[in-house]
């Protein structure tokens, strides 16, 4: 018996496979195709994101293999217009990576595939699930091999054609357009410069675009199709396709793909004991770089969850993630969707990105885990994203550097919070807690709205998980019984 089965090793899988390795938990994680994905596709990396592989320690890995996103440059015949997408933002002490990271997926995986491997997990490619059955125990898995897995939960990250999902009976409610399809390829463009997103508009969003992807020669093409064409992927008809579009030549193929913008989302995200996280949860359009963005935070909500359970929380505790994920993931879709159809009329607004799809704002606020009838502070609610901040404490000058790790962490602002911060107690199971005393004069207590003497509990995916002001001890005895900390033992 192990303790989770993660089928799909892209960024979902593997994120959420290293953040229970790191938990200490036995971990299989296996993947149907028989290496790692080796084109481009989903390549914004949000801030939020960027924060997330953070916490995982590959973030300095991930900023050295992307880079920023150009501007764009709108061909109209001879003039070329340049458009900005998104404006550049400076870094704050609250937010230390407010843009958009460029990073292929592939690259993407390879962060995340070299965590894994130092963590000591390894990935077991060519694997495909044929099904499974499940009891009150757990969940037996047949492989194609006719090898049985026996674990604790299993969760599927497997992609939009979720093997789990489909034998889960999940109903994956939503629409999907065979006639609007998108060429994608990795390419060389000879005579093109690498300081601009080009993109081509046509009549009824037939565009051509063409980014630069970092730290190399490549090209990612996006070329919209005919609802009626069958694309030749040749490299030779592909060239000549381009050249008659742009008068640019086009060579060194590397990869290539057929992109159907489905919109849809799962009724459940869970069974009993399994689970879909990622594209086998919701699948969008591109546009507003999402998916991948949304499929990680699924991961990254899931994990310290399964933690929690699998220490001995109640299993109620995992209700929460569909109810905490569902309805971000829905606001996304409308939202990507919202974009993707300006595309249609070439209308460059569509192009615009904002606040909304950098992911800070997100909140679980109202959720089951936060209760809206609980303390606030003068700018967070419990649910919210709790803020990095400059921190002169021990081992770290950031509070991200603070949370950076599996466990809890609870801020202590003010004498009183500070002289009761020691006393409190915390189950000796699950994920620990780090007890951290800050002024009510600092920096973070200005970041954090604290204008008293308050306690701030962060969970282990950096949302604020509770605000106690007042009746210190059963506030916060109320506080991670909400949580589902309170039964864990060791």
């Amino acid at each position: 018996m192990i303790d989770v089965l993660i089928a799909g090793a892209g960024p979902v899988g593997s994120t959420l496979a290293a953040d229970l390795v790191r938990r200490g938990l036995d971990v299989r994680l296996i993947d149907k195709a028989p290496r790692a994905f080796e084109g481009s596709r989903a390549k914004g990396i949000q801030p939020r994101t960027q924060e997330l592989f953070e916490d995982l320690g590959v973030l300095d890995e991930a900023l050295a293999e992307g880079g920023p996103y150009p501007l764009m440059g709108v061909h109209l015949g001879p003039i070329t217009v340049p458009w900005r997408m998104q404006r550049k933002h400076r870094p704050t002490a609250a937010v230390p990576y407010p843009d958009i990271l460029l990073l292929p997926q592939s690259r993407t995986d390879a962060v995340l595939h070299r965590l894994l491997q130092r963590l000591g997990q390894h990935i077991e490619f060519g694997t495909t699930l044929e099904g499974f059955v499940q009891d009150e125990d757990g969940v037996t898995t047949t492989l194609a091999s006719g090898e049985q897995v026996r674990s604790r939960f299993l969760v599927g990250a497997d992609g939009g054609g979720s093997a789990v999902r489909k034998a889960a009976g999940i109903r994956f409610a939503g629409e999907t357009d065979q006639t609007d399809r998108t060429l994608l390829v990795d390419a060389v463009i000879d005579g093109l410069s690498r300081d601009r997103w080009h993109v081509w508009p046509g009549l009824g969003g037939m565009y051509v675009g063409a980014c630069p992807l970092p730290h190399s020669e490549l090209f990612q093409l996006m070329i919209r199709l005919r609802p009626d064409e069958t694309p030749d992927v040749a490299e030779a008809a592909l060239a000549a396709r381009f050249q008659a579009r742009t008068g640019l030549r086009l060579r060194d193929v590397a990869w290539t793909s057929v992109f159907r913008p489905n919109v849809r989302i799962v009724e459940r995200y869970r069974v009993g004991r399994v689970f879909v996280a990622g594209d086998a949860a919701h699948v969008h359009t591109p546009a507003g770089a999402q998916g991948l963005n949304t499929g990680v935070q699924d991961a990254y909500n899931l994990g310290w969850k399964l933690g929690q359970v699998l220490a001995g929380a109640p299993d109620a505790l995992l209700d929460s993630y569909e109810l905490e994920r569902r309805p971000i993931a829905a606001h996304v879709l409308g939202r990507s969707s919202e974009l993707y159809a300006g595309i249609d009329k070439n209308r460059l607004a569509s192009m615009k990105r904002g606040d909304e799809e950098r992911q800070l704002e997100l909140s679980y606020f109202g959720g089951p885990l936060a209760p809206a009838a609980v303390p606030a502070t003068r700018t967070l609610r419990v649910g919210d994203r709790a803020p990095d901040s400059p921190y002169d404490g021990p081992g770290a000058r950031r509070l991200f550097e603070a949370f950076r790790g599996p466990h809890f962490t609870l801020l202590a602002f003010g004498p009183e919070a500070a002289e009761i911060l020691p006393q409190l107690t915390w189950p000796a199971g699950g994920a620990a807690l780090h007890r951290i005393e800050i002024g009510s004069s600092s920096a973070a207590a200005d970041t954090y709205g604290i204008t008293g003497d308050a306690l701030v509990l962060i969970r282990p995916d950096g949302y604020i998980g509770a605000i106690v002001t007042a009746d210190w001890e059963s506030s916060f005895a109320d506080a991670i019984l909400t949580l589902g900390a309170v039964a864990c033992q060791s």
